[in-house]
């Protein structure tokens, strides 16, 4: 191949000015280490083979639906086959609806039951244990979806089970139940510095195996669902499953394919009841110090109005590394179809983000046919790739100019790949007087603490979509939602009937078919009447429940985890925004309370016997896979160059008449090449 002199000229003296700033850049300074950003990374397995750097080998979740209610318990398998003690971290999600309120730890014929402790207190005693060389478990919230296992002096050969016990509420939307279960953290963005980050941040620095690659544990669900009435379309959208019938109310769901491993993506599980019956009502439950109630109201019909107010749509569409492929693929075609659905008296404006922020225009243009075909292109020219700066594109949404004519709303599309959750929250806290937020969950593992935070403070409603072919489907339902609520200026008052401690403490719109859920505590004798009124797209709203001895059961224990959950889920919420070091000591009081993770809540497992005696044991963080369909651009060694660390990967083509040369270099994996 012959190449112009010219040209081969120009490409040599890039090629070495990139080799000089890429080898220049990777090594690292005592500067460059100090101002390193906090970022996931891909596990290297090192050298030594003593030290068993997979130790959590199979991990089981069991799961008991009854009614409404689920209860679940979590069982880690930990064995060390190695020739070391070892110190072993993991890092492991929930489901933000989840109550946690029990850990056990089982070492041999040792059964130790965790205790709920302050979480400083927590860490000091696992770390006294940990230093003494006693082995110890400890479990700690970092997000109320995330949580991390922290195991102190596995010995060799040693067989370590953690149960973990949690209790979830159960609500259909649009008459269809599901229960999700999430499996694996995504890898998360973040701008901070390594060095300062706060403790709960600290999670992002984890390791990662490839695109593809699995753990070599197994990852087991069964599901036994009981819902008293009989079950229709249960089917699981996530895993390929066996259900095995006791009859039509009852049945056992299990993995088709338990050899595959089921751990890197969301399980879910979803059914509908015969005749569309929606379990409602209310239950009761007296405990020795405090009693306890469920009201769980089927809204009505929703009725849809015609002459609706224009609306302007601010679409912020994320095109990171996390996004890039399967789940930016879905994106468009969500943000396609949103947009295609806007009536022409609608404006609208796209912001596109990553580690920068691109808007469409500077201010929201008329949904008209031109306009929708330019905004159609921009989103089918992204590929994806850089950082995940939300909060900048979210405070660049509710800046732009607005007309006082139109009902904004803001729709934010993204994995949710971020740790700054908080920060993102203030600006929604800050803008909620004039505009409503959507959030729009894209991939099979999404950070479902930030999509459902978004729209929870924001007044409005989550989405959450794991495959292209419920892209359409979902922005049809948006279109329904918005044109009119189901339920609006909702308020529940009691007659003869003692409640207190109700929650949530203001009752936002229903946009979505889904009964409205409150809870609270009651004095005196089950009697009186409860009236929830509002407003329909048709005129007012009334239903009223009689209160009554029949509906007592000491079968309804589970109402106090549920009420507690639903009073630290709101606090923790307002915290985020406001953190205010009141609600802080009444969020921890709560949590020890009830004997439930919280944020400043841990449970805590020590056997009180030494067992290393040979000095201290070897670290290990357990590597998470992958969530399906996220590639390795979401993760990897240089924080400045995407989610966390995506890869600088820079390709020059340099072509003259008679050839070509490609020139690429990457500081991810140190490599350069020129192909002359």
């Amino acid at each position: 191949m012959k190449i112009r002199k010219g040209r081969l000229t120009l490409c040599i003296l890039l090629l070495s000015a990139l080799l000089l700033h890429n080898f220049g850049f990777c090594q690292e300074t005592e500067k460059d280490q100090t101002n390193k950003t906090l970022s996931p990374y891909f596990m290297v397995e090192g050298d030594d083979s003593s030290v068993d750097v997979f130790p959590l080998k199979d991990t089981r979740v069991e799961v008991n639906i009854t009614g409404v209610l689920a209860d679940i318990r979590v069982t880690q398998v930990y064995t060390n086959t190695g020739a070391k003690p070892i110190n072993a971290t993991y890092v492991f999600p929930a489901s933000t609806r989840a109550t946690v309120h029990g850990m056990k730890m089982t070492l041999g014929d040792k059964i130790i039951t965790a205790k709920i402790e302050e979480k400083q207190k927590a860490r000091e005693v696992f770390e006294e244990a940990k230093s003494e060389g006693k082995t110890a478990s400890l479990l700690e919230e970092q997000r109320p979806n995330v949580f991390t296992m922290n195991l102190a002096n596995i010995m060799p050969q040693d067989t370590m089970e953690l149960e973990l016990h949690y209790t979830e509420l159960i609500t259909p939307t649009d008459g269809t139940y599901q229960f999700v279960f999430p499996t694996v953290v995504g890898p998360r963005y973040s701008s901070q510095s390594a060095a300062n980050a706060p403790d709960e941040d600290r999670f992002v620095a984890s390791p990662y195996l490839h695109e593809g690659e699995t753990p070599p544990g197994s990852y087991n669900i069964s599901v036994h669902l009981s819902a008293g009435i009989p079950v229709q379309n249960l089917k699981s959208s996530s895993h390929s499953v066996n259900i095995d019938w006791t009859d039509e109310t009852t049945a056992t769901v299990t993995l088709a394919n338990p050899t595959e491993y089921a751990g890197n993506r969301d399980y879910i599980l979803s059914y509908g009841l015969m005749g569309d019956a929606i379990q409602s009502g209310l239950t009761l439950y007296r405990a020795e110090k405090e009693n306890y109630f469920m009201l769980m109201v089927q809204p009505p019909e929703r009725v849809v109005l015609e002459d609706i107010p224009p609306r302007e749509y601010i679409f912020v569409l994320d095109v990171s590394g996390s996004m890039i492929g399967y789940p930016l693929d879905t994106a468009k075609i969500v943000v396609r179809d949103l947009i295609g659905n806007l009536r022409p008296e609608d404006k609208f404006n796209i912001i596109l983000f990553s580690g920068n922020s691109f808007i469409m225009s500077n201010t929201s243009i008329p949904a008209n046919a031109e306009n929708i075909l330019k905004a159609i292109n921009l989103i089918n020219d992204q590929q994806g790739g850089g950082g995940t700066e939300l909060s900048q594109a979210l405070t660049q949404a509710v800046s732009l100019p607005k007309e006082e004519s139109y009902s904004r709303s803001v729709l934010i599309v993204t994995d949710g790949y971020i740790d700054g959750e908080k920060e993102i929250y203030d600006i929604i806290s800050q803008n909620l007087n004039n505009t409503n937020f959507f959030s729009f969950g894209i991939g099979s593992s999404v950070n479902r603490f930030l999509i459902e935070g978004i729209a929870k403070i924001g007044l409005g409603e989550p989405f959450v979509v794991t495959n292209p072919e419920d892209a359409a489907q979902t922005a049809r339902l948006f279109s329904d939602y918005v044109k009119s609520p189901v339920l609006t200026n909702i308020q529940v008052s009691f007659d003869g009937f003692e409640a207190y401690d109700v929650e949530p403490e203001n009752l936002p719109a229903l946009f979505a078919q889904r009964p409205l859920v409150v809870l609270g505590k009651w004095k005196g004798e089950p009697a009186g009447t409860i009236r929830i009124t509002g407003k329909t797209g048709s005129g007012d709203y009334n239903h009223e429940l009689t209160v009554s001895q029949d509906i007592l059961s000491e079968s309804n224990s589970a109402l106090r985890y549920l009420w507690a959950r639903s009073k630290v889920e709101r606090l923790t919420f307002y915290e985020a925004s406001y953190h205010d070091q009141a609600l802080i000591e009444q969020i921890t009081a709560l949590g020890l309370e009830y004997s439930m993770m919280t944020p400043y809540t841990s449970f805590v497992a020590v056997l009180e016997t030494i067992r290393n005696t040979q000095g201290p044991a070897t670290d290990v963080d357990q590597a998470n896979p992958l969530p399906q369909g996220v590639t390795d651009y979401a993760v990897g060694d240089n924080p400045q160059s995407g989610d966390g660390g995506v890869w600088l990967e820079i390709v020059l083509l340099c072509v003259g008449a008679a050839g070509m040369a490609i020139i690429a270099i990457s500081s991810k994996k140190q490599r350069a090449f020129a192909a002359l």
